[in-house]
């Protein structure tokens, strides 16, 4: 007899089908996403959809498929419609409320303490998704050291002084800043800071994540991942063309 569960469980498909199903997901909240940002940068400037016709370019029936997800436009006519909007291209794919932007209230801001509380750092973004950049604002008390965390390789950081002294150590050299002074260096190798002062120290960090090449993550389907698995390693160097192996 069939259990209750097989009833509601999805059909078993295999990894090109699961590949599929996740690139069309992706292009379904791309598509929502665009035409929610689009009708709301129209409605922010009171245009309507033949005036933003008439500006862009674009055809009012474009704009109405694009605003009702019904189509991703390209990248040539999405250049058009921010041109006309007098926004950036990217507007078009953040997640920010309805208003173009998100309030981070000081008050209900989350503070990460380490150290018995003599070192703070608060994020100035929405930290709910991965994000390309992150910015913090960080707080170390007098005569405190704090080691830093170690990221990615390929990951920079962009600190800035806003009260007090801080000494940072990178791979062990050391450098002085002062207050309204900067650096710039690789997030993934050691570093610390301290504060020499008798007062809090204050600063401002931004941290850029890297970007990895979508060559360098391949697609691994589970039935290919199972393939490479029982198939003799020598076996599959031959199989690879003379020029990717050349790589």
């Amino acid at each position: 007899m069939q259990s209750p569960l097989a009833l509601v469980r999805d059909p078993v498909i295999d990894g090109a089908d699961v590949d599929a199903h996740a690139a069309t997901e992706t292009v379904d909240a791309l598509e929502q996403l665009v035409g929610v940002n689009l009708a709301r940068l129209r409605a922010e400037r009171q245009l309507s959809l033949d005036a933003l016709s008439r500006l862009s370019g674009v055809s009012r029936a474009m704009l109405a498929q694009i605003e009702s997800a019904r189509s991703v436009p390209s990248i040539k006519v999405l250049c058009k419609i921010a041109a006309a909007l007098k926004v950036s291209v990217s507007a078009f794919l953040r997640r920010y409320a309805v208003h173009g932007f998100e309030h981070l209230p000081a008050e209900r801001a989350a503070r990460l303490l380490t150290s018995n509380g003599r070192f703070a750092t608060r994020a100035l973004y929405p930290d709910a998704e991965p994000a390309a950049a992150e910015f913090h604002e960080l707080r170390i008390a007098p005569l405190h050291t704090e080691p830093g965390t170690r990221r990615l390789p390929g990951t920079t950081a962009n600190l800035v002084v806003s009260e007090g002294t801080l000494e940072i150590s990178v791979h062990g050299r050391r450098q002085l800043l002062a207050t309204g002074d900067a650096i710039v260096f690789d997030a993934d190798q050691p570093h610390t800071l301290r504060n020499p002062g008798d007062t809090e120290a204050r600063a401002f960090r931004v941290i850029v994540n890297p970007e990895t090449p979508p060559r360098w993550e391949p697609a691994v389907t589970a039935a290919s991942a199972a393939a490479q698995l029982s198939t003799p390693l020598s076996t599959q160097l031959s199989a690879q063309p003379d020029a990717q192996l050349a790589d």
